[in-house]
């Protein structure tokens, strides 16, 4: 379905047309005319469907008609960099509509809170925001809450994940109970289930390919032992300069630091991004990734979802994902947008049993490989128990020809 057949305003279609948007995805042709409607939504997506146009250009259209300098639409997200995100694909489509918007997010920069306070009292109709942010101007009056039309909670399995449960029952407290309220999620346990009942009235519900990584990634992991980690990268990495962008995953912020001054010893240019860095410094290492200024990033959770960096070659687990719906998000980064891409995870003795969790979300087995002889032995693939060593019951290490990650198996 094009965007053209959609009931949009024609300055809502240029900014359309500008973005270079042509056919609607699946969760947008879907939830566009719930939107546009009227109708509270519920809607289940992974990163990379196109959820964040779903509901931007359905309110965009209604904004255009609006008049009024009051805050009309709020949008609730669990990070700076998701809002940072949203805010940026908001400027390209209201480039041809009269609509201000205004992203507020914490942060280490002593600028921050004045800038946004500021730009909060000249007034926006759109505002995207993390919770404890939003809170605290709620909380100084410095802006109207009471004209407002349209919740939307972006990421809301990753907010109650991260425990923001009150804080969003406390804004929802603050804002007027007769509204369009849009709740999209990746995932829907029960605790979804229970916001979502609380806080939408007879919501349409869509779901949208979910716990799926796309067809064209081609997925492995290797058991290592923590200590096998690092020498692992470097044999992973080997002869692999040719790739423009690999993003690492970590679960812990003191591995970053570490990784990243490994690979840069062996010759690559690195970044790495976690929750100790001020939000300049996070912007510059995400921007430098982007513009391929730099060739790997190491990142703790915090980007696991929700950021938009496209054409990734290849994802790398250093450690398993805690929870098995972070897999699909992890490897989402790359294959995006029908492409072709590689996802490795590197499982120790101890997370076997999530590894195994995340088989049976995808419903698929991960082939599941040694580290080479010279590293030593592998730990055994028993996910029931785990901590024993391995040798001699895995096929022989593949050559270089057939662990070619441009090639498909």
């Amino acid at each position: 379905m094009k965007f053209t057949e959609f009931d949009f305003l024609p300055e809502v279609l240029e900014g359309i047309e500008a973005m270079g948007f042509d056919e609607a995805t699946p969760i947008q042709e879907q939830a566009i005319p719930v939107i546009l409607e009227e109708n509270d939504l519920i809607a289940c997506a992974q990163t990379g469907t196109g959820k964040t146009a779903a509901y931007l250009l359905p309110i965009l259209n209604k904004l255009a008609r609006y008049q009024g300098n009051d805050v009309n639409t709020l949008i609730i997200v669990p990070t700076r960099e998701l809002a940072l995100q949203i805010d940026k694909q908001l400027e390209g489509f209201t480039y041809f509509l009269p609509i201000s918007s205004i992203a507020m997010y914490g942060g280490n920069d002593s600028g921050l809170w004045e800038q946004q306070k500021q730009a909060l009292q000249k007034g926006a109709e759109l505002i995207i925001a993390t919770p404890g942010r939003l809170i605290s101007y709620m909380n100084l009056k410095l802006a109207d809450f009471s004209q407002i039309k349209h919740l939307i909670l972006d990421e809301a399995d990753r907010m109650l994940d991260m425990g923001f449960f009150d804080d969003i029952q406390k804004i929802v407290s603050q804002i007027p109970k007769e509204r369009q309220t849009l709740m999209f999620s990746a995932t829907m346990p029960p605790k979804i289930r229970t916001l979502a009942q609380s806080i939408l009235v007879n919501p349409h519900e869509i779901n949208i390919a979910v716990s799926k990584p796309a067809e064209g990634i081609l997925q492995c992991a290797y058991l290592a032992y923590d200590n096998q980690k690092i020498p692992l990268l470097r044999t992973l990495l080997k002869d692999k300069s040719d790739l423009k962008s690999i993003l690492i995953f970590t679960a812990r912020k003191s591995n970053v630091d570490k990784i990243v001054r490994e690979l840069r010893h062996i010759g690559f240019a690195a970044d790495g991004i976690h929750s100790d860095l001020d939000q300049k410094k996070r912007e510059e290492v995400l921007l430098a990734f982007r513009n391929r200024k730099s060739q790997m990033l190491v990142a703790t959770d915090i980007i696991s979802r929700g950021i938009d960096i496209d054409n990734i070659d290849l994802v790398i687990n250093y450690d398993v994902p805690s929870d098995a719906e972070d897999y699909v998000h992890r490897v989402g980064r790359t294959a995006r947008a029908a492409t072709t891409g590689v996802a490795i995870t590197l499982i120790n003795d101890k997370d076997q049993l999530q590894f195994k969790r995340i088989e049976d979300l995808i419903e698929s087995s991960i082939l599941k490989l040694p580290v080479p002889p010279e590293l030593g032995d592998s730990p055994a693939y028993n996910p029931e128990s785990s901590g024993k060593s391995h040798k001699g019951n895995f096929r022989k290490f593949p050559s270089r020809n057939k662990r070619d990650w441009k090639q498909k198996p």
